[in-house]
């Protein structure tokens, strides 16, 4: 596995991705997008009434998140994600683009497509912690009676896919930690100065 380009925090909502995300990029000196901004108000609306989105709405809307990483990363920027990336096929769609969908989303496997050196760090926790973290939220399109349908969506990350998990009860401070010393053992070339917490 190549160094990553870029990191994807993962998780449902609540998971405290945008947090970790702005920090981590923060830290690292590395762009930072929450693909929330990149949702069309379409799906807003549909969020904001309580109704879980479909693959065939989330599809287009990864689609685009992969070319803005791959964009960035193909001109020398590394870049944090904060984006739920709840499925297999949402995180392949994010590293491989259009290809990797299911054909009757338009993908096709006939050409090798460009990936984005993906690191996934997937935040963790139970129904319970996260729905009493999501109930203190305000302003968020998100509601809470979605995240159950967002448990029942999920497909942690294994291998072969290049992730680490960590636990939301652990603190921020931690998760940051945590993350900056994976990547200084998947990239010993990686400048020392650039993952240490400042």
């Amino acid at each position: 596995m190549a160094a990553p380009s870029a990191l994807l925090v993962m998780g449902v909502s609540g998971a405290g991705k945008s947090t970790v995300g702005a920090m981590l990029a923060s830290e690292l000196g590395w762009k930072f997008y929450d693909a929330d901004d990149y949702h069309p108000e379409e799906n807003r609306a549909k969020m904001r009434k309580g109704i879980p989105l479909s693959d065939q709405d989330r599809i287009p809307w990864l689609c685009h998140l992969h070319d803005v990483l791959l964009r960035d990363t193909a001109s020398g920027q590394r870049v944090v994600l904060a984006c739920s990336a709840l499925k297999k096929m949402y995180r392949d769609i994010l590293t491989r683009g259009k290809d990797s969908a299911p054909p009757k989303y338009g993908g096709s496997k006939e050409e090798k497509p460009a990936e984005v050196q993906l690191l996934v760090i997937h935040l963790s926790g139970s129904f319970k912690a996260i729905s009493g973290r999501l109930l203190q939220r305000k302003g968020h399109f998100m509601p809470p009676e979605l995240l159950q349908s967002q448990f029942d969506t999920l497909e942690p990350p294994t291998a072969p896919e290049n992730f680490i998990q960590i636990s939301v009860d652990k603190k921020l401070s931690e998760i940051i930690t945590t993350v900056i010393e994976t990547l200084k053992v998947k990239q010993d070339s990686f400048p020392v100065s650039a993952l240490e917490l400042a």
